[in-house]
């Protein structure tokens, strides 16, 4: 599905308002059912403005009842990393997760998630939805029989929780830590033991010492896992992921049999909850971050050193994997020549302007 297509599904334009929710309800009616990766009752991904259950509420309104979407969270259904899988068979005709969770199979989708040192959710979008990000996306999903597209945005995440202080590159040598995607084999090539767990199974491997750290969003959400009653210090840069981003997988033969209306409404809704999910982040971040302070977290920020020797190694990480698969390369070249040109309005823009702000 090229982006031409896509914008015509979408219905972006004057065509969108002629969608008639009425006249689709007279057609045939479609009962699906959607697991996500993300534990119930976890705002953001699976409750509340700009969630799962909420794109599949908007779909149902939106339809009159036409298509009427199930969500099941993590584990409900299927365990909390096999929904894409369960899509690509035909069990369930669609999916929420961030692609890094099932990166061992498709190496190439980690760039519609998150990337290390990468752009931020303006960037991101603008690669999704005006550049080639799409097109690339279903191209690497062709094969698989999956249609993909963001359906939430995080905006920048910290880097974790820690149960020690971390001074230099020396204190991240032998630490075990929870953490998924490209980032992790960064981390791996500096020392630290790489953990992949579930959003629901993190605070207890992190309070038991199981893990030594942890990275799962953003305040808002790691307070809803109690996440700082577990490790005491909390750090940000951000530098693994800018931007994360929730991405629904649909079963291509499912998604091809609704038509133009539905599609239409399908992409209409996705896009709806990626710029709402992150505005809820960003609405509900800086009050959390507060709470922490005041209940006795520490925050930290990460060690330039840390930084400079994680992008360091980045550089092999991404290296490695583009030898290794080709549209992992076809992937990465075209979203770093698009960085390296949103880079410059960047630098003009949002990083001048946040550098006035703290200077004032």
């Amino acid at each position: 599905m090229d982006r031409r297509k896509f914008m015509t599904t979408a219905g972006i334009g004057a065509g969108a308002a002629a969608l008639a929710a009425p006249g689709i309800a007279r057609a045939q009616t479609y009962k699906w059912k959607m697991t996500t990766a993300f534990p119930p009752g976890q705002p953001f991904y699976s409750t509340g403005p700009g969630s799962l259950t909420d794109f599949a509420d908007r779909v149902r309104e939106m339809s009159g009842g036409a298509l009427d979407i199930q969500v099941y969270h993590g584990g409900e259904l299927v365990p909390a990393f096999e929904g894409f899988d369960a899509v690509r068979q035909g069990i369930v005709e669609m999916n929420g997760w961030v692609s890094y969770f099932g990166s061992g199979k498709v190496p190439a989708a980690q760039f519609f998630g998150a990337v290390p040192f990468g752009m931020s959710t303006q960037g991101q979008n603008a690669w999704f939805y005006v550049g080639d990000g799409i097109d690339l996306w279903n191209e690497t999903y062709e094969p698989l029989g999956v249609v993909a597209m963001p359906v939430g945005a995080t905006g920048v995440q910290m880097t974790g929780w820690f149960n020690k202080e971390i001074n230099s590159i020396e204190d991240m040598k032998g630490l075990r830590m929870r953490i998924p995607g490209l980032a992790a084999r960064a981390y791996a090539r500096v020392g630290v033991e790489v953990k992949l767990l579930p959003g629901g199974e993190i605070f207890p491997a992190l309070e038991r010492g199981v893990i030594d750290a942890a990275e799962w969003v953003g305040p808002a959400q790691d307070k809803i896992l109690g996440l700082n009653t577990a490790a005491k210090y909390y750090y940000t840069t951000g530098w693994h992921e800018p931007t994360t981003v929730t991405e629904l997988s649909i079963n291509k033969a499912k998604w091809d049999s609704l038509g133009g209306e539905l599609q239409a409404i399908v992409t209409n809704a996705a896009a709806a909850c990626n710029v709402i999910s992150h505005s809820w982040a960003e609405a509900n971040n800086a009050k959390a971050l507060k709470e922490f302070a005041e209940s006795g977290t520490e925050l930290r920020t990460l060690p330039d050193d840390v930084v400079a020797a994680l992008r360091t190694e980045m550089g092999p990480v991404y290296e490695e994997l583009a030898s290794e698969d080709a549209q992992f390369k076809k992937v990465m070249d075209n979203y770093f020549a698009f960085k390296a040109e949103h880079d410059i309005w960047a630098a003009a823009s949002e990083e001048v302007w946040h550098s006035q702000l703290r200077d004032a």
